[in-house]
């Protein structure tokens, strides 16, 4: 039986995000095991009939005893397992995937490159980032490999570095969405009008300048307009703590929901998506539900959101770090209902060209046959 490996930071966003892929992969005749970090949600995994095996991993850590032990399972995983295909998602997964996978021998290795975080952030030395993609170059020196790439920026930078040099490499927007649950839905109407931010509560995604620009806003819109914050805390070294969270949100105006399973739901609530990260996403998964929703998106003109949003189309590009440039595009949304509702439409037309999770789910599976026949 055709074998498959995922292996992927933490259960939580297996579920959240990969399980179509996983699906699709069984349905195909694939047996798919998950390595993933168990953080509670492993037995739900096993409840939709997969394997699951726990990975060692701190996905925010540096600490090098906690690395090699990541470093050491891989190794010992990938030697049991020579005639799976490999798929590797997220940076440390590659990273010490990929010298375990170098050195045991491995059917075939699929790189998913789905943002490179904080490692790659703008606070991080220059020096450390070419020192970590020298080890992604040794081992994607190995035959038979596949890179997957969600923006252009992320693979410009490989392959200007040489990584990727005669690799076979991929570009697919993201991990998709179910365009039947995230299904088009006109602005409801209701006040006051909802602009809503979903994801991780990191000083990286945003969430301060976000906060800036509703204060701007607040003198003229109070009352008429409200901002939702949803999503939980994190480990991530720039996570804004529960006291920080509780500052800025007044209940009122803005609200700061917490981790929500309802997602959808909110969004089919909301009027506009305000996204404002510099995070080194991949493609956020935030503005692929937004936009099969039917929502006009600001977000910044940074890595991986600038691939969502066509400026003045479906929403507006912003600079990073300008709260008073993401209230000017707030401004112009909120105050023109005509506007909303055709870069809405917009961004719906753009998540069913793009961002289909069948669609993904299907080229995905192709990647592996393709390793498996090389």
């Amino acid at each position: 039986m055709k074998k498959l490996l995922l292996v992927i930071n933490e259960d939580r966003f297996f579920l959240s995000h990969r399980t179509r892929i996983a699906e699709k992969a069984a349905e195909e005749g694939w047996d798919v095991t998950l390595v993933v970090k168990d953080t509670g949600k492993a037995k739900e995994i096993e409840r939709m009939g997969f394997k699951v095996i726990p990975l060692p991993v701190n996905p925010t850590g540096m600490n090098i005893r906690e690395e090699m032990k990541t470093l050491r399972f891989l190794y010992s995983l990938y030697r049991r397992n020579p005639d799976a295909i490999i798929h590797q998602v997220g940076l440390k997964n590659m990273l010490w995937g990929g010298i375990a996978s170098r050195l045991a021998t491995t059917k075939g290795v699929v790189y998913a490159v789905s943002g490179l975080g904080t490692l790659f952030g703008e606070h991080t030395s220059g020096i450390l980032s070419k020192v970590l993609l020298r080890i992604l170059r040794f081992g994607l020196s190995k035959r038979n490999v596949a890179v997957i790439f969600q923006n252009h920026d992320d693979e410009r930078e490989f392959v200007d570095s040489g990584a990727v040099r005669g690799k076979h490499f991929f570009f697919i927007k993201g991990s998709g969405v179910d365009l039947k649950e995230f299904e088009y839905c006109a602005e409801p109407d209701v006040k006051p009008l909802k602009i809503v931010f979903t994801g991780r509560m990191l000083e990286e995604k945003g969430v301060k300048d976000l906060v800036k620009a509703a204060e701007i806003l607040r003198k003229d819109y109070e009352g008429k307009i409200e901002f939702l914050l949803c999503g939980g805390l994190s480990t991530n070294p720039s996570a804004l703590s529960e006291e920080d969270m509780h500052a800025m949100a007044d209940g009122r105006y803005i609200k700061w929901l917490g981790h929500r399973d309802d997602v959808c739901d909110i969004l089919r609530q909301s009027a506009i998506m305000c996204f404002p990260s510099y995070y080194r996403e991949g493609v956020p998964k935030s503005l692929l539900e937004a936009s099969a929703i039917g929502r006009p998106i600001v977000t910044t003109d940074s890595i991986g959101c600038r691939d969502t949003v066509e400026d003045g189309i479906n929403g507006f590009l912003v600079p990073t770090h300008s709260p008073e440039s993401i209230a000017s595009a707030l401004r112009k949304l909120i105050d023109d209902s005509e506007l909303r509702r055709r870069m809405g439409e917009e961004s719906r037309k753009i998540a069913e060209r793009d961002y289909d999770v069948e669609k993904v789910a299907a080229t995905q599976l192709k990647i592996y046959e393709f390793l498996l026949n090389h």
